[in-house]
């Protein structure tokens, strides 16, 4: 496995792991691909709704030729200040930062440090400056209003920011909830509880669909946008990145595998579809298990499961990788508005809630039945779409 991109450098060039490339972490590195994976699709399908005549023009109304306001100069300020602190935190505090660099990144580490609030400071005051000197440069003597035409591709960028930091937030809360009973056993603290919110760990991947999904609807709705044409627009593309990511799941070994897989294996399926024991895993699960040879080397990660699982990321992304080349065939033959993306919950919820039978989790007691966090969800997702579709196909709008 590569925990961060210096074991992937490792396996191709030969070079020593735990290196400076070890800031760039394996799974946020498969995280940021399944993003531009996603806004390419999603871009993509917009852009052919909107030649078909769904979306209807947006006028935007623009100055040109103001000077810089006082709240872009305080926000270039801020954003200079907060890049500057933790740029001379980080290279002042490197191993520590290597190790975890989200979690020195959202946090107040460095705030007793003279040098981080000098560097914060002396990137705050250029930033401002370059922010003035460049509103200087379009300055009119007298600024002019215009009005633009914008459709929803032209708002991708937006749309996409806004929906992945919303899915990011989830993403992380619900991960903090699957933990809240090792906080009332005692065996977490409340405040290391806490704290994981800022860590480069621990996400679950409903939690970031949800809050994902919520924050780019009312981001919609904000922008006087029809939501269901552009939620159908981007279902497709929903699929393929959460195959993506589960690919980062897969190559960082972060614990969401399956379980113990000890049938006998096919002879016509390769060992790494049917078990694997994740060798290097970056949660460095177990630690009674060595990869051999490995500890001797001073490496960080050199924990390997001591019995081998499925590999149920990798199922997940094969499994995505249908499930998008059907949508994207079947997506110009639907033409019920609404009714692509809720057949993507139904599909997403039933992969999902079948995968959760041989995959490593936690079971809760939810309406008097055991079930996981994801199982529950996945059963909630179908019921959502199969009520929606049924919804979208009486009311009958069509593109």
């Amino acid at each position: 496995m590569y925990p961060d991109l210096s074991y992937i450098f490792h396996d191709i060039f030969g070079s020593q792991p735990d290196n400076v490339f070890s800031i760039v972490k394996t799974f946020g590195l498969f995280l940021v691909i399944a993003i531009l994976v996603a806004a390419f699709f999603f871009a993509k399908e917009l852009l052919r709704k909107k030649e078909d005549g769904l979306f209807q023009p947006i006028q935007s109304k623009i100055t040109v030729g103001e000077p810089a306001s006082p709240m872009s100069l305080f926000l270039n300020g801020l954003l200079g200040f907060f890049l500057g602190f933790k740029f001379f935190y980080a290279f002042s505090n490197f191993p520590d930062f290597q190790q975890d660099p989200a979690k020195v990144i959202f946090s107040l580490k460095g705030i007793d440090e003279p040098l981080s609030w000098i560097g914060g400071l002396a990137l705050a005051a250029i930033f401002v400056w370059i922010k003035y000197t460049e509103k200087k440069k379009e300055q009119l003597p007298k600024p002019i209003e215009k009005t633009l035409t914008v459709y929803p591709h032209d708002r991708i960028g937006d749309i996409t920011v806004v929906s992945v930091l919303s899915g990011i937030i989830g993403a992380k809360l619900f991960a903090m909830i699957e933990d809240l009973d090792l906080v009332f056993s005692g065996q977490i603290t409340f405040g290391y509880w806490l704290s994981q919110f800022f860590s480069g760990s621990g996400m679950a991947i409903y939690g970031g669909l949800i809050l994902g999904f919520l924050g780019g609807y009312l981001y919609l709705r904000y922008l006087k946008i029809r939501a269901l044409p552009v939620l159908d627009a981007v279902a497709p593309a929903l699929m393929i990145s959460y195959g993506v990511g589960r690919l980062g799941c897969h190559f960082s070994g972060d614990g969401d595998w399956g379980i113990v897989n000890t049938a006998a294996k096919p002879g016509w399926v390769p060992q790494f579809l049917w078990s694997y024991d994740y060798p290097h895993n970056v949660i460095n699960e177990t630690a009674n298990s060595k990869v051999p040879g490995c500890e001797g080397l001073g490496w960080d990660y050199c924990n390997v499961l001591a019995e081998a699982v499925y590999p149920t990321p990798l199922y997940e992304f094969m499994m995505a990788l249908i499930l998008f080349a059907v949508m994207w065939v079947l997506r110009k033959r639907i033409k019920t508005v609404g009714l692509m993306f809720f057949g993507y919950l139904i599909l997403n919820g039933f992969e999902r809630f079948w995968i959760e039978k041989i995959r490593v989790n936690e079971d809760y007691e939810i309406f008097g039945m055991m079930s996981t966090q994801a199982e529950f969800i996945a059963v909630m997702l179908m019921l959502i779409g199969l009520i929606g579709s049924v919804i979208v196909w009486r009311r009958g709008t069509v593109t």
